[in-house]
């Protein structure tokens, strides 16, 4: 009986997969829009990939397919079977970067497809919402071509690649937390002022306060454990500029004029902002290739889960799971992030003529957010897991090692830079251009 019902389930689950209308409520799909549902699955596929490229990097995961006879060359064999599969390939950072350009290809076709499409009315709108196995089945397709691309120059010039879009996601990630933290200071304080519960006050300067905290412990262990004193001069110079510049944007987003022109500016995106900052600034330190400033290396190895590549994901996560159900207020943010003012992200489900719970299609009238600009930020993230997993280390074929490297560390100082610059923006622009919407 218990098997019948799991059956039942999958066929249900199933018709979620293989229809070419917007994802049915059949039991594996939350009851609410569309577009949301959209989203969540493809972001869906992302964290699949995702998973399959942390799985290929475990320890020992090489010695263990090896054990199978007749599988990867060099191991257990089987009389009279040639052992065809080299495993060198199909795991370890060469896997990474296979399953990534995969899911960067399957994300960036579907941002070329999806140009310029400005309601569900439009065909292609149909393929953005529905046809999931077959989608499924694309990107399965190019995982599997990926893995015969021949080593050659491919791991160097797509490390490059990596870096230049991982450069990019870093400051999506920014608009991303600034979006966030606009939203969750407008929303504590006006349950604060709605209901003269002052408990709410209380959580935001908590935060607040445990922000700025880590803030100036990370600075402090920076300067102990990533400096010298007569040494590591990039390195000092990274910690104080990014100092400096967090106590500029800390202030200045107190400012009265400031609070005048954005009443919903304050500390507390300052103090995340800055969080944030602290990390992007420790992520940049470890890449470098000097020892002795950086006593987190270990020469010619991969470091597949040190401290700061666990957090990368962890920020990762949260971003794209927000960036799947976000709807936002902020006019500024919604114009950096090619999306439309926050309508609300509940929905009921409509019951169809053949009696089947649908999803609401909220977007006859417009779309709800760029579809072609949500799949090249997915392309992007699809680069910055790349080289998380791999903590921005260069490899190099001829040897079989993986080098740190000065341009990742450049990569990584230069975003954080420009994502106090984006922040910087949305204090200022209101003042800079006073005629304009900026709430």
């Amino acid at each position: 009986m218990g098997a019948c019902l799991a059956l039942c389930s999958l066929a249900s689950c199933a018709s979620c997969l293989c229809g070419s209308a917007p994802c049915l409520l059949c039991g594996c799909c939350p009851s609410s829009n569309n577009s949301t549902i959209t989203r969540l699955v493809f972001s869906f596929f992302l964290l699949l990939g995702t998973m399959v490229s942390v799985i290929m990097i475990l320890p020992g995961m090489e010695t263990q397919l090896r054990k199978i006879p007749g599988f990867c060359q060099g191991g257990v064999t089987i009389p009279g079977v040639e052992n065809q599969v080299n495993c060198d390939v199909i795991v370890g950072y060469k896997s990474v970067y296979r399953m990534c350009f995969a899911m960067t290809c399957f994300f960036f076709l579907f941002s070329v497809i999806m140009i310029r499409v400005r309601s569900s009315r439009d065909p292609r709108a149909a393929i953005q919402n529905g046809f999931w196995f077959f989608k499924f089945l694309i990107l399965v397709g190019i995982t599997v071509g990926a893995f015969f691309i021949p080593d050659g120059t491919f791991h160097t010039v797509w490390f490059y690649f990596g870096a230049v879009g991982s450069f990019i996601f870093i400051l999506i990630q920014l608009i991303l937390l600034i979006d966030f933290a606009h939203s969750w200071n407008k929303v504590w304080v006006e349950n604060a002022e709605n209901s003269d519960n002052k408990c709410w006050f209380a959580g935001l300067l908590t935060f607040t306060i445990l922000y700025y905290a880590l803030a100036i412990t990370a600075v402090v262990l920076f300067y102990v454990y990533y400096t010298q004193p007569d040494d590591c001069t990039e390195h000092k110079v990274f910690i104080s500029l990014n100092l400096i510049f967090c106590i500029f944007i800390s202030i200045l987003s107190i400012l009265p004029k400031i609070q005048e022109a954005q009443p919903h500016s304050g500390l507390l995106q300052a103090s995340l902002i800055s969080l944030y900052t602290m990390y992007v600034t420790w992520s940049a330190m470890t890449n470098n290739p000097d020892r002795k400033c950086n006593p987190s290396l270990n020469p010619g190895q991969v470091q597949w889960w040190d401290a700061q590549g666990i957090v990368g994901l962890i920020i990762f996560l949260f971003c794209t799971l927000y960036a799947s159900i976000r709807s936002s207020s902020n006019t500024q943010v919604n114009k950096l992030m090619q999306t439309e003012e926050g309508k609300g992200s509940g929905g009921e489900g409509v019951v169809g003529e053949d009696g089947i719970l649908r999803a609401v299609d909220n977007e006859e009238d417009g779309v709800t957010y760029s579809y072609s600009f949500f799949h090249f930020h997915l392309c992007l993230a699809s680069l910055y897991i790349m080289m998380t997993l791999t903590n921005w280390y260069q490899p190099d074929t001829s040897t079989q090692a993986m080098r740190s490297s000065m341009p990742a560390v450049w990569v990584k100082m230069s975003s954080s830079w420009l994502g106090l610059g984006l922040y910087l923006w949305t204090l200022i622009a209101p003042l800079i251009f006073p005629d304009r919407d900026f709430s």
